[in-house]
Order: structure tokens, then C-alpha cells, then sequence
């Protein structure tokens, strides 16, 4: 009974201690029971044969989000070198907080966590940290006085928490699970003063809780000195100098029964942290202070308004006349052009769907810059070329034969088809047939062969664009739904 009492006891702590953490996440159940071990046995063996790098994050402003179309992010654009390194394919798993993320990775339906994770004693339980990322610490974030531009340096101090010693008898407003919310209480005990704690619903961000601080609805909250340091510059009110903690390592994690593909992470790192990549991509989203103003202003920062572009509307009136996702017609566009209506190819083709001019003449379309008239011969295209292929019954991979003979034209892809054939593989299927031998007619071996009618052909071209629209529409699942505030 004492040692089922203990064990008891021995999990409570851990799951109490485990979110004190300086992690942007959203509310979190204190009744939820935590995966401390490893579910799986899976290790770099089992990933590299899967050829898939699984990774776990947060939706947050300096993790992963899109802007303009495209993912982002100082996690995103890391793990995307990783998976480059060892040569896997990287799939993004989006985890609502920080519970889910350790339930994910334990379960196996990750086997990273790409994310910024203190390092603390009860985590070290039941993940495997890899080498830290960064140092951080935590400062008392509060608001400047109104007037603050007009007065000397020392009236601006005085109105200010300068000590932490001076906040005994304050209110401080943090996430109740937070590293935050420790802190503040291991101060008291440092200072031997009380401090009034009050909770802030768990599913604000830390940004969200800076801007309840800029309004003026709270008057101190705590953050990390870099998420403080980069919301300052956007809000100039903001004094963030009040140290009120030591430095913190900021880490990744992988299970504990992972321990070569923990080697092979850290192996990475050391090698990554050496190159002027890593530090460009950390001042990228912690340092770059126009960047972050002018993202966090945009309408087409996902977390804004969930938009993808400015062409949202039509993109979703055009998509039915396809029955597809609006979402994966979205992801071609940026392909073809980066939504820009401007663009115009080396060929001649122009607009957002880079259409040739002969091909917008045939289909009735007097000016292809006009983003209506362009999305409308772009589609009529497309279902013209989707209905070339009738005799794949798949629909997905339906889709990626149309999307690779608008890329390439239908003769190539007829090519590649027949190629396939004649090695007695699927002619009617993209993935693992079709797209290999398409790759091959780029080799005088292949595009001379008597099943070759339209010769050679870039086949990188259309393999790539297939697969990178096919990649940027999972990221767009992720993160913008189906039927958003466009609609």
C-alpha cells in the first residue's frame, strides 16, 4: 500500500511539475494523465525505414505558422535541414499543447518534438532532451506610463518594478501551468514576501497575455526575455528589463529509448550550430524586429484571420468547378506564381496561374492578368487535363497526374506512362511509378526509346512540383480550415 502510495505520488509530482515550462501553450488538464513512458520501440532504424521524419510542434508566432502562403518558422525551418540531413521525408504533426506534445511523442505518433522545451529535472523522466538550442530567462513584462517619450530615464524608472523584491504585495497574471507560475512562487520563498498570482485562462499565448498588458487590462505578466524582447518591438511601451530568473537551456526532445536517433540529433546540432544558417534563421524570428512587425500586422498571417492569400475568394469559387479542396488549389498557385498576378515565366506565360497566352485564347480569355479571368482558364485547363486520365480510378492520384501534365504537358506524362508500362509497373498510378519514370526521361537512355514519343523532358520539374504542392497542402491542412472567415 506505501509503495502504491508513493508511485502515486511520484506521478502527481511529475505531471504537476511537468508544464513548468516556458512553452506558448493552451489549456492544459490537470486531471489528464500523462504517457511517462515510451508506448513504442522506435529508433533511427525504424524511422530511416519508414523514410519519414515525424515531427511534433506547437501553432504559435515563432514555431510554425504560415504568412503568406508559405510555412514558417524557427522550428519549421530547422527541422526541414534536419530531415535534409538524413535524408527523409519531414511530416509535421500539430499538438494543441504541451500534454499532447509528450503523449505524441511517446505514443509513437511522433518521433521529435520540435519545440522550445525547458530543460527541467521531472521532464528528464520521461523524455530524452537533445542538445540545447538557446539560453533564455524570464523578465517581469510590464507598461511604461503614457507620457513615457517625454519624460527623463529616472521618472520613467521610478513608476517601474526595477527589483523583484518590489513586487511583493503586487498581482501578477500568468497561465497557472506555466514555468511562470513557478517561478513567481519560488520567488516568494527567495524573497520571503507574498505575491498575488492570478491565473489567466491556459489557452492564451504568451502573446495574447503581453497584449492584456499593453491594453492596460493587467499590469504585470512574465515571459521569456526573447517572446518579451520581440513583442517589444512591436509594442515600444513595453519595459521588459526586470530579470527574475536565472538562465534556462532551450532544448528539443525524442524518447528514451531513442538513443541513436538522439545521437544522430545532436550530432546535427553541433554541426547546424557552426553555420551562419542557424543564427540567420534565429535572428530571422527572434532578433528581426521590422519582419516581426510586419507579419503580425498582416492579414495573411495565419493567426490573424486564417487566410492563405488575398485571392482566398475566388480561389474557392473557382475550386468547385474541380470538386477539390481550396486549400490544395491554393497550394498550386503558390507554386505557380507565389500569388503573385504580376509574375510572367521566361516562356511567356503569365498571372497567378502562369497561363500560356495561346492556351488562354483557346479557352475564351482576353486578359490573363486579371486574377478572375486567370483562375478561370487556369481551372478550365486543369479539368480539361483531369479528364485526359479516366482510367485512374484513384482520386488522389488523379489529381497528381493533372497537376504534372499541367506542369509538363499530357505527352510527357503519356511518355512516363507508357514507360512504366512496359517495365510492368502501374501505368495508372503517380507515386512510386509513374513519377520514377518520369524522372527518367531526362536520361538519353529512357527519352530514346521507341515508347518515347515527345523526347526529352526536365522530369525533375514535374516530380518536384507534384510533390511540393502535394507538401505545402498538408501544411495548409494543418493550419487553415476548410471554411474560414473568407467565406
Amino acid at each position: 500500500m506505501v509503495k502504491n502510495y508513493k508511485h502515486f505520488y511520484f506521478l502527481f509530482s511529475v505531471i504537476l511539475l511537468l508544464f513548468g515550462c516556458s512553452d506558448d501553450a493552451e489549456n492544459i488538464s490537470e486531471e489528464k494523465v500523462i504517457e511517462t513512458e515510451p508506448t513504442v520501440n522506435r529508433d533511427l532504424s525504424e524511422i530511416k525505414e519508414d523514410g519519414k521524419l515525424t515531427v511534433i510542434t506547437i501553432y504559435n508566432s515563432t514555431s510554425y505558422f504560415l504568412y503568406r502562403g508559405k510555412p514558417m518558422g524557427f522550428e519549421y525551418e530547422l527541422v526541414k535541414k534536419l530531415a535534409e540531413h538524413l535524408e527523409l521525408e519531414l511530416d509535421i504533426k500539430v499538438a494543441k499543447n504541451i500534454d499532447e506534445l509528450f503523449d505524441m511523442l511517446n505514443s509513437g505518433e511522433g518521433d521529435l518534438i520540435a519545440y522550445g522545451l525547458s530543460i527541467t529535472e521531472p521532464r528528464k523522466d520521461i523524455i530524452a532532451f537533445t542538445d540545447y538550442h538557446y539560453l533564455t530567462h524570464q523578465v517581469l513584462v510590464q507598461r511604461r506610463p503614457k507620457n513615457w517619450r517625454k519624460l527623463p530615464l529616472y521618472k520613467i524608472k521610478k513608476q517601474l518594478i526595477s527589483d523583484p523584491i518590489e513586487l511583493i504585495g503586487e498581482t501578477v497574471h500568468v497561465r497557472k501551468n506555466s514555468s511562470y507560475n513557478a517561478r513567481l512562487k519560488n520567488l516568494m520563498q527567495e524573497i520571503g514576501g507574498y505575491i498575488n498570482i492570478e491565473p489567466v485562462s491556459g489557452d492564451k499565448t504568451t502573446d495574447e497575455i503581453i497584449k492584456m498588458v499593453v491594453d492596460g487590462k493587467i499590469e504585470y505578466t512574465v515571459a521569456d526575455y526573447n517572446i518579451a524582447a520581440i513583442n517589444q518591438t512591436y509594442n515600444p511601451i513595453l519595459d521588459i528589463d526586470t530579470e527574475i530568473s536565472f538562465s534556462q537551456r532551450v532544448a528539443w526532445a525524442v524518447r528514451k529509448n531513442s538513443p541513436e536517433f538522439l545521437e544522430a540529433v545532436n550530432k546535427w546540432i553541433k554541426t547546424i550550430k557552426k553555420k551562419d544558417f542557424y543564427y540567420i534563421v534565429y535572428n530571422k524570428y527572434f532578433k528581426n524586429k521590422k519582419s516581426y512587425r510586419r507579419r503580425i500586422k498582416s492579414e495573411l498571417y495565419s493567426k490573424n484571420q486564417g487566410k492563405i492569400s488575398v485571392y482566398d475568394p475566388i480561389i474557392k469559387k473557382n475550386a468547385t468547378r474541380l470538386n477539390w479542396d481550396w486549400r490544395l488549389l491554393s497550394s498550386q498557385i503558390y507554386q505557380e506564381s507565389r500569388f503573385q498576378p504580376s509574375d510572367s515565366s521566361w516562356a511567356g506565360a503569365n498571372g497567378l496561374m502562369q497561363i500560356m497566352p495561346a492556351t488562354a485564347k483557346d479557352l475564351g480569355v482576353n486578359d490573363i492578368t486579371n486574377p478572375s479571368e486567370n483562375l478561370k482558364a487556369g481551372t478550365i485547363y486543369l479539368k480539361q487535363m483531369r479528364e485526359k486520365f479516366s482510367k485512374v480510378k484513384d482520386s488522389i492520384q488523379k489529381i497528381k497526374f493533372t497537376l504534372a501534365a499541367y506542369n509538363c504537358g499530357l505527352g510527357h506524362v503519356r511518355d512516363a506512362q507508357r514507360l512504366t508500362k512496359a517495365a510492368g509497373e502501374n501505368p495508372y498510378r503517380w507515386d512510386d511509378n509513374v513519377e520514377d519514370y518520369m524522372l527518367k526521361l531526362s536520361s538519353r537512355e529512357f527519352f530514346s526509346r521507341p515508347e518515347v514519343k515527345y523526347g526529352f523532358v526536365r522530369g525533375r520539374e514535374p516530380f518536384l512540383y507534384v510533390k511540393e504542392i502535394f507538401l505545402r497542402y498538408n501544411h495548409y491542412k494543418k493550419l487553415i480550415p476548410l471554411a474560414n472567415s473568407t467565406e
